[in-house]
């Protein structure tokens, strides 16, 4: 390992993210032959196999996959040695984010349009999951950043070997159908909105258990018993269902529902969401990631 060219290192790096030579040589404005060759030299100085047939294309050995992980750790501590050397540095990369609907649209939306302007280099690659989905694919190193939440009623354990910059917070209520809102709903604590509805059916969220959770728990307070019929992820569907009928759901106060739909506060415990931006320990000083979160941590304090 002592021989090792440390700038082979990102044509196995990009190789394990994308699987294809093809993709590879194309991110980095090669050849495919190129790309081989590299991790092919790359293999005799490792003296192991890295890569191997699968059916007409190739893919990762075991020991390909535990150095492609060493190498993202070798890079991203070259390139922060490096931003630390020459702060002009212009920062460089694809960052990949996966997060909920409400934050992507927030938060990485409009940092992508700015970066467009101020940082062409910085590209990012966007998907949407719920937060436990986005923890476990940060673990897996399939993502460079999270973006999450979870509930004050409802918090979420997180994994040692992650990091959370909290970015904005926010009141959630139950959503009831305008024509059932109680007399002096303004005056009732949560405890006494859910009781007031513990005989309809309850709309959970089909991804993430936390809402379910937190229905539970104001639930027991009350001491009643929900029945939870429907689970539905998109806030939309919440209101669809609302609206057909069908139940009553936790939604936003902070977003105006449809006409036929009114948001009850909860307050007495009251349901707070909290947005975070999660990261895997060590790796936020890459220059591209860096700047991302850095223009999304502002964004959230600029509300």
């Amino acid at each position: 390992m002592a021989d090792v060219d440390t700038r082979r290192l990102p044509y196995l790096v990009e190789f394990a993210r994308h699987g294809s030579m093809r993709v590879v040589a194309e991110m980095l404005g090669t050849s495919t032959s190129v790309v081989s060759q590299q991790i092919a030299a790359l293999a005799r100085e490792v003296g192991a196999a890295l890569v191997e047939p699968a059916g007409r294309r190739s893919r990762l050995t075991p020991e390909g996959r535990r150095l492609a992980e060493h190498a993202r750790s070798i890079l991203a501590a070259v390139e922060t040695a490096e931003l630390d050397l020459d702060p002009d540095a212009e920062p460089h990369g694809v960052v990949r984010v996966a997060g909920f609907a409400t934050a992507v649209r927030r938060g990485v939306v409009p940092t992508v349009t700015a970066l467009a302007v101020t940082h062409p280099q910085v590209a990012l690659t966007i998907r949407e999951y719920e937060p436990a989905e986005a923890h476990a694919m940060l673990a897996a190193d399939e993502i460079d950043l999270a973006l999450t939440y979870d509930y004050d009623l409802a918090p979420t354990a997180l994994d040692p070997d992650l990091t959370a910059i909290p970015l904005w917070s926010a009141d959630w209520g139950l959503a009831v159908p305008s024509a059932e809102v109680p007399p002096a709903a303004g005056a009732l604590d949560a405890l006494e909105v859910v009781a007031a509805f513990a005989h309809r059916d309850w709309i959970g969220n089909s991804r993430n258990r936390a809402d379910e959770q937190v229905l539970r728990t104001l639930a027991s307070m009350a001491g009643v018993a929900p029945r939870l019929a429907h689970e539905a992820d998109s806030l939309e569907l919440v209101e669809d269902l609302i609206l057909a009928g069908l139940g009553v759901g936790l939604l936003p106060r902070d977003r105006r529902p449809r006409p036929g739909v009114e948001v009850l506060a909860l307050t007495g415990p009251g349901v707070r969401l909290r947005a975070y931006a999660v990261t895997r320990r060590g790796r936020a000083g890459w220059p591209a990631l860096a700047l991302v979160l850095d223009r999304i941590v502002r964004r959230a304090d600029d509300g």
